[in-house]
């Protein structure tokens, strides 16, 4: 009867044992399957501000550009023409007459 009974505790603890450990592997797979989407979703959201920091650069150069152009001689020629009406001392200016 010990036997019997030492093999009734032996097979209960193994069993217990089994169902921890086939938990523990569900449990790991789930959250491995989860890690795996999250990672997905991480490497979409990386591709899509690589792209705008790629328009960002892209829109800085105008920017530089923009602002080298302001400091040439032409731009301000072009501004006092179109803001304040200046012309050249050798430019003559004709206007239509508003009837």
């Amino acid at each position: 009867m010990a036997r019997k009974r030492k093999k009734r505790v032996n097979r209960l603890g193994m069993t217990g044992i089994c169902i921890v450990l086939i938990t523990f592997t569900c449990i790991l797979s789930v959250k491995t399957v989860q890690l795996k989407d999250k990672r997905k979703g991480y490497q979409s959201r990386i591709e899509v501000l690589q792209g705008q920091i790629g328009k960002e650069e892209d829109y800085a150069a105008q920017l530089e550009e923009k602002r080298i152009y302001v400091q040439t001689k032409q731009y301000v020629e072009e501004m006092a023409r179109e803001k304040l009406g200046l012309v050249n001392a050798d430019e003559l200016l004709i206007k239509a007459n508003d009837d």
